[in-house]
């Protein structure tokens, strides 16, 4: 088990020595900020978290927060992060990836961490594009865009990350963005509490290569429209003075307007991100303007066992009713004889 500090730590207590190489602007520096925030209201000690990364701008964050890391290889640090937790349960495991390293060289590993459930946190960068590697289309690249390796526009279909992850019965998954910093420290504290894998998905800008990616949900004039934070329990309201709200008529989901058609506020849809059925849960994430509002805070966050405790149960129930208890046993176990 976790033990928590004897003390209390501070923001501070978590900025590393290191120089911070993040272009100025970069939306990176306000997750950093989130996170050196978040980790001592968790209450952990320094040495029960390790942040695990691979390959990319954002894969610089163990460099920058004073706790054990791991700078991986491009694709790899759900693996990583897989054996680190298997080998000690104790730790607090942070994986930090962009949208190419987790969903494109890396998309394999992504999936299978999920669908297995191990007990650890991914905060999953999505700029949209390849940021270190100079301005080169990812998988969650808008179609049609022009960039360094599609000078005549992207062909792909984009991929939305939370399909992804709700699509292999991930057990948790949020959406924050960069630079509000109180709600992305809201969802990385329930993104911590969580036993399980848990998915946040960070709409982060790159100030470079794809500067404004995301100002069609995020830019001041059209926020209040086309952001929908959703919360447990709650209707899903949306807008300057929460005038516009989330219906489910039949199987479709539909933008309607309190005081319009005789609705009602209790017309609106009630969020529900503890429902095993991953079905509303993936037309909420697929949300996106201009038709709709895109989806924020906790979409899905279900219990179930972690690999980590089925892996541990597994252990003890064969360590007692195994009839191998020494390497003896297991030498002379199966068919044996003796040379004379």
């Amino acid at each position: 088990m976790i033990q928590h500090s004897k003390t209390a730590l501070t923001k501070a207590d978590f900025a590393s020595d290191q120089m911070v190489k993040w272009c100025p602007g970069c939306g990176d520096h306000g997750i950093l900020a989130s996170v050196e925030n978040v980790f001592p209201k968790i209450g952990y000690k320094k040495e029960d978290y390790c942040i695990v990364s691979g390959i990319g701008c954002s894969s610089r964050f163990p460099y920058y927060v004073n706790t054990y890391g791991f700078h991986g290889i491009h694709g790899r640090p759900a693996a990583i992060a897989t054996g680190i937790k298997m080998a000690n349960p104790g730790i607090s495991v942070w994986v930090v990836a962009g949208d190419g390293d987790s969903t494109a060289i890396g998309g394999n590993h992504f999936m299978h961490v999920i669908r297995r459930n191990m007990d650890i946190n991914f905060m999953l960068f999505n700029n949209r594009i390849y940021g270190l590697t100079k301005g080169q289309y990812s998988p969650t690249t808008k179609q049609g865009q022009v960039t360094k390796t599609s000078p005549f526009g992207v062909l792909d279909y984009q991929l939305n990350p939370g399909e992804l992850v709700l699509g292999v019965r991930g057990t948790f998954f949020a959406r924050a963005i960069d630079m509000q910093p109180a709600s992305l420290q809201m969802v990385c504290e329930r993104m911590a509490a969580h036993d399980g894998t848990a998915v946040v998905e960070v709409l982060q800008n790159c100030v470079i290569f794809n500067n404004g990616t995301h100002l069609d949900v995020t830019a001041k004039e059209v926020r209040e429209d086309r952001q929908l934070w959703v919360e447990h329990g709650k209707p899903m309201l949306f807008g300057k003075n929460k005038e516009k709200g989330i219906v489910l008529r039949g199987r479709q989901l539909e933008v309607v307007t309190l005081g319009e058609n005789g609705i009602t506020e209790k017309d609106i849809l009630i969020h529900d991100e503890t429902t095993e059925d991953t079905g509303l849960h993936i037309m909420l994430a697929q949300m996106r303007p201009p038709d709709f509002p895109m989806v924020f805070g906790v979409i899905r966050a279900v219990k179930k066992p972690t690999y980590n405790q089925m892996f541990v149960a597994q252990q003890q129930e064969q360590m007692e009713n195994s009839p191998i208890k020494s390497v003896e046993d297991l030498l002379n176990s199966g068919e044996t004889w003796t040379v004379d």
